[in-house]
Order: structure tokens, then C-alpha cells, then sequence
């Protein structure tokens, strides 16, 4: 059987004062935070099916907002909280119960960009006249589920093409043979992945073991899982709040030359929801209290401060534990010296243990800091309309709290470092208008020529890259679309080392399925040798001897997504092991991804990979100014 905990937050409601009719700005921290139930899948020598069915339901995002339509795992926004043992075998059938014909729960609209110094029209609630696009109005419920993070085989991942309609089941199996961690499951239907996660299918998932359980960290109802995710809703004709979704984004460009369609940015919206609620408080005692949070956002990238009732940030009292993938090897200090704010990009986790003992009778507040204003100040310019994203109000006492912060947290933890027999990959991220690429980013998969005399230069695919240590390498792409050729094909149980490099302004949060991986660097590039118009480089991309940049503290554990700024290359580690199969890795701006930032790869037996007879089994050639 399987055990589902419901554990409600303590709270007292206040009183609102317009009604939902009359809506057109809404009060912050009068909705109370609502905790996903908990459940437990039943453990034993042979899994069982536990049905985790996708259906319609109506959530109320705030209180002065009239009922939403969404669509929830098992009609709930976000998801329950899926909670299991390391090494605890569980099956879930992901159910589509959305009846057919069911109406979407999302309205898609694009707008036009403004003038400099302009808000951004993207985070305006309302449509602004702009017609909704009728091709997502007929969207039917299609949906797939991905465990984010987990090692399990290729066939249980969530493949974006298997999605699955209405009545249909989706059958994964999940080893869990993982230290302990908070993954995250979510929809990931091709093309539509951006509307169906802004529906509410999101949730997260906590796998235990016997070393977390020995640090005695905060349990029960004081662990507490945040789900962020930014929202914006459409308006009457008067100009109101419905409560209807609304996927707003911005037109940079009318007409591509390429498509003849235009080029939107991503979305961001004004509204945080926390947990499915915009805008919610927490009562909570002046104690320790775990906080697993997760940005389950499209886009937006945030930047998050603990500040007080003055507004200034509230140092000392709250300390990161973990990561992506699980406990780090000692807790860093959050909003202090070494780390100011925390930069959370979709799909990133924080495992945060928070000290309220101090603070007995204040009130809290995180924030999302604009980059033009001062924490809790908002920056419409900077594409932050409203900073709010919850309150903790700290009560007056509460039994003694015994628990103490340990200075080593993982003694399981090993360092991986370029000693380690691996391969190469080199992923270049082009910016928009690039030739060929209808005005949106691409990725592209990038190999060494050995004799760069036989390419011409310059030419299209064809880069040229500098490296730390003087030489100047020669690549030519070898694929750029989701469809085109398969790639990469690793070796199961080996260490692999890529090398993203960011020729755009953009920050791409980049995820590659199945594996861990540990940072090994950040080096700074000079990318104007790139010619977007020509698809290639007509100088090279040279490495920045002059610029330093220095990893932050909280991001030197196991992780699978990592931000990676423009100009820039990121160097991460992992190990493919665990499972094989065809396995996908992206950027996680859903509109991103859905519009082409995702590529295929594929892990076999090493055995079996001897036979390979497309080529595709090698090291992938060699990263700038680095041998291994």
C-alpha cells in the first residue's frame, strides 16, 4: 500500500480586503504556504505500481484571484512529494486522466518589445490586444514525465517523444540507487514542454539513506520542500485579474528572414508562486528548519535574499547543504561574504538549512533582486515587477531546538579532478541569428579537425578556438538540431569531461540527463571572432588570460544543471553509469529547449560499444588547452 502524509504548515490567515472582482494588483503574504502530501511508495522484494495520474483541477493561486484552471499529478499543484529509501525499487504509472477535448489551461500570446528604458511587456498581467495563438488553444493533454536527476535506464527517463494521451499510462521504473537527494519530476512533451509544465505538473521527489539520517537534520514539519515558479495571468475587459495562466512573451523580431516567423524571448512572469501560491507566508518557530527548494520556473533566473523588515539582508542564519545531487561536502554560508544573493536557474536545487532560534517575534521576507535595485525594491526595467516571494513569520518561542550545524556533512563525497581517465565534448552555444538557426540558439556539437588545412577558413560550422595554453584548435560542427545525427555515444561507467562554451549574452542553464557531474572550471572567452552571419569563426575564440573567475562555494558538489554566462566556458566532470539507453541533454529555458536546444545521446555497455558501427564511440576530440 502506499503511505500518503499530508502536513498542512501551522498558519493564521489575514483578512483580505477586495474582493476577487475588483482585482487588479494583489496584496502580498496574505495566502498561507501550502506543503505537497507526502508520499511513500510501499517498499518489498517485488515493486509495485503506484498510479500517479495527471488530471484537471482548479487551484486558487491567492485569494483575491478567482479559481485557476490547471492540470496537476494527481490533481495537485505542484505534485506530492515523492519519498523513498536509497536502493528502494519503486514502478510509477505517470496516468493521463485528462479527459479528451478537455479545454487547455494555458493562454499563449505574443507581444511586441519595447523602447529602451521600457518595463518589458512580458511582465504586464494581461494580454495588451494581442490575439491568443489558436494552436495552443487546441493543444490536447499530452504529457510525459521526467524524474530529473535520476539514473534510470533510457526507456523509464521520459523520452519527450513518448508522450502519452488521454486514458494512456506511462510506465517508469526508478532503481533510487542514489545517495540521498532531492530530484524533481516534471513534463517534458516535445515541443510543448513549456505549456505543460506552466499547467502544474511539477513536483519533487526525496530519496534517504543512512548517512543523511546520521547528520539528524531537521525532519517532519520542519522540512519543508519550496517549489518556485513565476506566473502571469490574463484580465478581463476591464482590465481585472482573471486568474487564467497566461504564457506572455516577447517579439524581438517580426519576420525571421530564415522562417518567416517571429523570434520571442522567453517567458518570465511577474508573479512568484511558491508551492502552487503566489506570494505565501510561513509561520514558523524560532528553530532550525530544512528547506528543499527547487526553481520550477520556465525561465526565470533568480536572484534570491533573506532580508528583515528594513530591508537590509539577514546574514548568518542560513547555510546551503546540498545541491543538485545531494549533500555537499561542508555547508556554505548563504547571503554573506562569499555569496551575497543565491542565483537559483530553473531547474537548480538548494538544500537549505535555515536558523530561525535568533529571530524570535521578526518577520522575513525572500526576495528576487533585480540587478538594478536594492533587495525587495522593484525593477520592472531589470525584468522584476514585483521581488516578493514569501514571508516567514518567526514565532516568540517554542521548545529548546538541540540541533547543531556539523562542520563536515558528506564522508561519502569523493572530488572528481582531470586525473581521471575520460573523453571530450565540446558544446558550443550560438547566439540568436545565427545562420541557419531562425533567430533562436542552438546547441552544437563540435569535433577537432586533424588537419585543419583541409577545411577552408572561414566557413560555415567551422570554429577556431584559442586555449589557456596558446594553441588555436580547429572544429567543425557535426550536428545542431534535436533530429540530426546521433552524436555522442559514451561507454557505460566511464568519466566523460564537457566543455560548454556560451558565444551569446544569455545565460543557458544546461542539463544532461542521467549523470552527476563536479565542476572543474570557469574560464572567460573573448567570442567576437564569431560571425553569427556566417555561422563560424573569421578570428578565432580566444581564452581571456586577464579575466579570474572563481567558482562559487555552493556549486562544487554533485550537480546536473549548471548556469553557464555568455563568454564563457564551463568545464564539469561526470561518470555515465548506472544505465543505458537514449538519454537527451538541454538547455532549461523550456522555450529553449522546446525551439531546439536539446540533443540526443546515447549509453552502451562498453562491450557492446566495441561493435559500434556509426563512429560515434570516440573521445569526441579535445578541449581547448587541456589534454586527458
Amino acid at each position: 500500500m502506499t503511505e500518503i502524509i499530508d502536513r498542512p504548515v501551522r498558519t493564521t490567515a489575514r483578512p483580505v480586503g477586495e474582493p476577487a472582482a475588483a482585482v487588479t494588483e494583489l496584496t502580498p503574504y496574505v495566502a498561507p504556504l501550502t506543503v505537497p502530501p507526502v508520499l511513500r511508495p510501499a517498499s518489498g522484494d517485488a515493486p509495485r505500481v503506484t498510479e500517479i495520474a495527471v488530471r484537471p483541477t482548479w487551484v486558487r493561486l491567492h485569494p483575491q484571484l478567482p479559481p485557476t484552471l490547471m492540470w496537476g499529478y494527481d490533481g495537485q499543484v505542484p505534485g506530492p512529494t515523492i519519498e523513498v529509501r536509497r536502493g528502494q525499487r519503486i514502478r510509477i504509472a505517470w496516468t493521463n486522466r485528462v479527459p479528451k477535448d478537455s479545454e487547455y489551461p494555458v493562454t499563449s500570446v505574443e507581444v511586441p518589445v519595447r523602447g529602451r528604458g521600457e518595463p518589458p511587456a512580458g511582465t504586464e498581467p494581461g494580454r495588451g490586444g494581442a490575439e491568443p495563438n489558436k494552436d495552443v488553444t487546441a493543444l490536447p493533454a499530452w504529457t510525459v514525465t521526467h524524474l530529473h536527476g535520476a539514473q534510470t535506464g533510457g526507456g523509464n527517463d521520459g523520452w519527450a517523444d513518448n508522450a502519452v494521451g488521454s486514458g494512456d499510462a506511462q510506465l517508469s521504473e526508478y532503481p533510487n540507487d542514489h545517495q540521498a537527494v532531492q530530484w524533481w519530476y516534471h513534463d517534458h512533451a516535445m515541443n510543448i514542454t513549456r505549456w505543460n509544465v506552466m499547467t502544474g505538473l511539477y513536483g519533487t521527489y526525496l530519496v534517504r539513506d543512512d548517512e543523511e539520517d546520521a547528520l539528524r537534520l531537521p525532519r517532519g514539519d520542519r522540512e519543508i520542500p519550496l517549489l518556485l515558479a513565476d506566473r502571469n495571468l490574463d484580465t478581463d475587459e476591464d482590465g481585472r485579474l482573471n486568474g487564467r495562466l497566461l504564457h506572455k512573451t516577447v517579439i524581438v523580431q517580426e519576420s525571421n528572414p530564415e522562417t518567416g516567423k517571429p523570434v520571442t524571448l522567453p517567458f518570465t512572469g511577474p508573479y512568484t508562486t511558491v508551492n502552487g501560491r503566489i506570494w505565501p507566508y510561513a509561520e514558523v518557530d524560532p528553530a532550525w528548519y530544512r528547506f528543499r527548494l527547487v526553481n520550477a520556473s520556465n525561465a526565470r533566473i533568480y536572484d534570491l535574499v533573506l532580508i528583515d523588515e528594513d530591508d537590509n539582508p539577514v546574514p548568518g542564519v542560513v547555510h546551503q547543504i546540498g545541491s543538485d545531487g545531494g549533500l555537499l561536502p561542508r555547508p556554505v554560508p548563504v547571503f554573506g561574504p562569499e555569496l551575497p544573493t543565491l542565483p537559483a536557474a530553473p531547474a537548480e536545487r538548494f538544500d537549505l538549512l535555515v536558523d530561525f532560534r535568533g529571530l524570535a517575534g521578526r518577520t522575513l521576507r525572500l526576495v528576487d533582486k533585480g540587478p538594478n535595485q536594492p533587495a525587495g525594491v522593484p525593477d520592472p526595467e531589470g525584468d522584476v515587477r514585483y521581488p516578493d516571494v514569501m514571508e516567514f513569520r518567526v514565532g516568540e518561542d517554542c521548545a529548546e531546538d538541540a540541533f547543531e550545524l556539523p562542520e563536515v556533512l558528506s564522508g561519502s563525497f569523493r572530488r572528481l579532478t582531470h586525473d581521471i581517465g575520460h573523453g571530450h565534448r565540446l558544446v558550443l552555444l550560438t547566439p540568436p541569428g545565427t545562420k541557419g538557426a531562425g533567430g533562436h540558439p542552438e546547441i552544437w556539437e563540435m569535433t577537432e579537425v586533424a588537419d585543419p588545412g583541409s577545411v577552408p577558413l572561414p566557413a560555415e560550422g567551422v570554429v577556431q578556438v584559442t586555449g589557456p595554453d596558446g594553441t588555436t584548435r580547429t572544429y567543425r560542427r557535426t550536428a545542431r538540431t534535436f533530429n540530426d545525427a546521433l552524436g555522442f555515444t559514451i561507454a557505460e561507467g566511464s568519466h566523460e569531461q564537457w566543455s560548454f562554451l556560451n558565444l551569446a549574452p544569455i545565460v543557458h542553464p544546461m542539463h544532461v540527463h542521467l549523470a552527476d557531474f563536479q565542476l572543474l572550471g570557469r574560464d572567460a572567452y573573448d567570442v567576437s571572432g564569431f560571425d553569427p552571419a556566417l555561422g563560424g569563426t573569421r578570428t578565432p575564440i580566444r581564452y581571456d588570460a586577464g579575466t579570474t573567475l572563481t567558482p562559487a562555494p555552493n556549486e562544487l558538489g554533485n550537480k546536473d544543471t549548471y548556469r553557464v554566462p555568455g563568454g564563457q566556458m564551463l568545464r564539469i566532470m561526470g561518470r555515465f553509469d548506472g544505465a543505458y539507453g537514449r538519454f537527451m541533454y538541454h538547455c532549461h529555458l523550456l522555450e529553449h529547449e522546446d525551439m531546439g536546444m536539446m540533443r540526443p545521446f546515447v549509453v552502451l555497455p562498453p562491450e557492446a560499444l566495441k561493435f559500434d558501427h556509426g563512429g560515434h564511440g570516440g573521445h569526441g576530440g579535445h578541449e581547448e588547452g587541456h589534454t586527458g
